[in-house]
């Protein structure tokens, strides 16, 4: 038998009432249950892809602001005004 890592794990009472139901019927444990259901979400699983124009974009934006230098004038609020909203 293989060396195995133990988690314990928190689920719906409605996943549990399944998960007995489905191990029952099945004849396998609750763990083992739920190891093949991991093995199958990871073998099918693939992670949304980053578009990285998005980031391009806004470094272009960031860029920009810091290059135009500090707005003219002086704020009207304070810091403490922010936190009354």
């Amino acid at each position: 038998m293989a060396t195995k890592v133990r988690k314990q794990v928190y689920v719906e009472p409605h996943q549990e009432v399944n998960l007995k139901r489905l191990t029952r019927e099945i004849g396998i444990s609750e763990a083992e249950f739920i190891r093949q259901a991991i093995d199958r979400h990871t073998r099918s699983f693939r992670p949304p892809r980053r578009d990285l124009s998005v980031w391009e974009k806004e470094r272009t934006f960031i860029t920009h602001l810091i290059q135009s230098g500090s707005v003219p004038g002086k704020r009207t609020w304070q810091r403490e005004d922010l936190h009354e909203r």
